[in-house]
């Protein structure tokens, strides 16, 4: 008989709104923001338009036993905003490394939301991570800000392939030791 390893994902608690993982409701708000263009665009995996079954399909990994990647809601139920404001994921890599990913819907922009999810994620450290590594597209400014306020370290420049824009994308790389 094999055991299998089911990893529990904890809930991390902010003042404004909690980091909690997927469940199959998020579904049609998660649609409706990856529908958004402008969402796409900054990510590297999210397709426009979105197939259908994509945003189900993506639930049903996130939340899998045997999983390479733990995604969060950022849920401002709790002071009266939106279930679902953004994502914020941790890729599990080599050697207690994560590289951190995230998207914030759009009535969330310039509210402090996506720094405010990165610095709860990293002082939750819920992998046990050493090493935390992110990549932003050098056309969105605002999101290397976000990590540069987290305390994520640059490395240098690289590039990405968007989905969305289907190209290769400029990216800038950093890192912040744990």
């Amino acid at each position: 008989m094999e055991m299998k390893k089911i990893t529990i994902q904890p809930v991390v608690e902010t003042e404004r709104f909690d980091l909690r993982p997927l469940r199959k409701s998020d579904m049609g708000l998660i649609d409706l923001y990856w529908s958004d263009a402008r969402v796409a665009r900054m990510t590297t995996s999210i397709p426009h338009p979105v197939p259908p079954g994509m945003v189900e399909a993506f639930i049903t990994r996130s939340v899998a036993d045997e999983r390479d990647e733990d995604v969060w809601v950022m849920d401002g139920s709790k002071s009266g905003a939106s279930e679902v404001m953004g994502l914020i994921s941790l890729a599990r890599l080599e050697r207690e490394q994560s590289e951190v990913g995230y998207w914030v819907a759009p009535p969330y922009w310039n509210t402090g939301l996506a720094s405010d999810a990165v610095q709860a994620l990293v002082d939750a450290n819920p992998l046990k991570n050493c090493t935390m590594f992110a990549s932003v597209f050098q056309d969105n400014p605002a999101s290397a800000r976000v990590l540069t306020h987290c305390g994520f370290e640059y490395l240098g420049d690289a590039e990405s392939f968007c989905v969305a824009r289907d190209t290769t994308v400029p990216t800038w790389t950093y890192l912040r030791k744990l």
